[in-house]
């Protein structure tokens, strides 16, 4: 089958601008087959990482067609697949915001992909991106084990099965930057370290060899760069492409910091706890304790309840603030769910015991 390749091409600290490339190809073939024969055949300046060719590296994360995948993974047979699965529900609008965000057809009827470098770093050359933030975030988070001063042990560390078992899913990463890529918080926030170093970091909070948790998670209790930085919206999940689930971990590291906190502790800690106590009082938000309790600390927090005023009188004079609160119906079942899964929640927890 014929196939059309629209590949966003720049220099450092150029215009990006667009190259077409056309060939005959197999539906098994993979993303990465086409782009080694656009270079060996076509265009020998075309630059690319890659390396293992069998999803193990993370090499050749770029994004296709509007989201951001590993080339080596990706076939063409695959990809036409989902692009006219997503044509036939109906394009979303993320779907519909420029050329490379959605695959094209040709005039002829020729299936067109789009390839552009991976989002949220500087690019080098073509694909070729500078991953010096993906990896200054990493290495931010500390993730390594640290045991009793890294000092040479008597004996292995043992674990057992089950503390080994709770380390395969973050282990999984290949650190391929498609999540980072795709990571919305980053892109308007340069100090959030990104949900792959989240990721790692979990896999510290969840090792019982580590010895310093309650120091790690005061390093990732951070409103700017550590795990309240981020939107959640889930696009890290769906673009792993070894199903990590990077926001999965964030928010286990986000549970073991409520664990340990207060509702005074800080407003991103607040705001989850007013959150469900409210929602388990009156079947929904009460908005007014809302801004309240969180933004105003319990009137503890005087600079906060004043930014709560100009909203607060827009609110009044447009008939927006209720005077008082309606439970919503069925408040006694809504509550009964929460403390269910609070309840399980706590009886699955692991019991940690470092070893040094």
């Amino acid at each position: 089958m014929r196939v059309q390749f629209k590949i966003l091409r720049q220099d450092e600290n150029s215009a990006p601008y667009s190259a077409t490339y056309e060939l005959e190809v197999d539906p098994g073939n993979t993303i990465l087959d086409c782009l080694n024969r656009i270079k060996w055949e076509q265009d020998g300046g075309l630059a690319f990482r890659k390396n293992c060719r069998n999803t193990i590296c993370g090499s050749c994360s770029m994004r296709i067609n509007g989201r951001s995948a590993l080339a080596c993974k990706e076939s063409v047979g695959s990809e036409i697949a989902r692009l006219q699965a997503i044509a036939a529900m109906g394009a979303r609008p993320a779907e519909q915001k420029g050329h490379e965000n959605q695959a094209t057809a040709a005039p002829e009827d020729i299936p067109t992909f789009h390839i552009a470098p991976m989002g949220n770093m500087p690019v080098i050359k073509d694909l070729v991106v500078d991953m010096r933030g993906f990896w200054d975030g990493l290495e931010a988070v500390d993730p390594y084990v640290s045991t009793a001063g890294r000092q040479v042990p008597e004996r292995e560390f043992l674990q057992t099965p089950e503390e080994r078992d709770r380390l395969n899913q973050t282990g999984n990463c290949i650190l391929c930057g498609a999540c980072y890529s795709e990571c919305n918080a980053r892109e308007v926030n340069p100090d959030f370290v990104g949900p792959h170093a989240l990721a790692k970091a979990y896999r510290m909070v969840a090792d019982s060899r580590d010895a310093q948790t309650e120091t790690r998670l005061e390093d990732y209790n951070q409103p700017e760069s550590g795990v309240w930085a981020c939107t959640r919206c889930y696009y890290c999940n769906s673009v792993c492409p070894m199903e990590v689930a990077p926001l999965d971990q964030i928010s286990k590291i986000k549970q073991e910091i409520l664990d340990r906190k207060d509702a005074s502790a800080s407003r991103s800690v607040r705001h989850r706890k007013v959150l469900v106590d409210l929602v388990k009082q009156g079947g929904w938000i009460d908005e007014r304790r809302f801004g309240l309790e969180v933004v105003g600390n319990s009137f503890r927090d005087l600079q906060g309840l004043a930014s709560l005023g100009p909203l607060g009188l827009r609110m009044l004079v447009r008939g927006k603030l209720p005077l008082r609160f309606e439970p919503s119906e069925g408040t006694g079942e809504v509550r009964s769910l929460i403390e269910a899964v609070q309840s399980i929640e706590s009886a699955s927890k692991p019991s940690r015991s470092p070893q040094s």
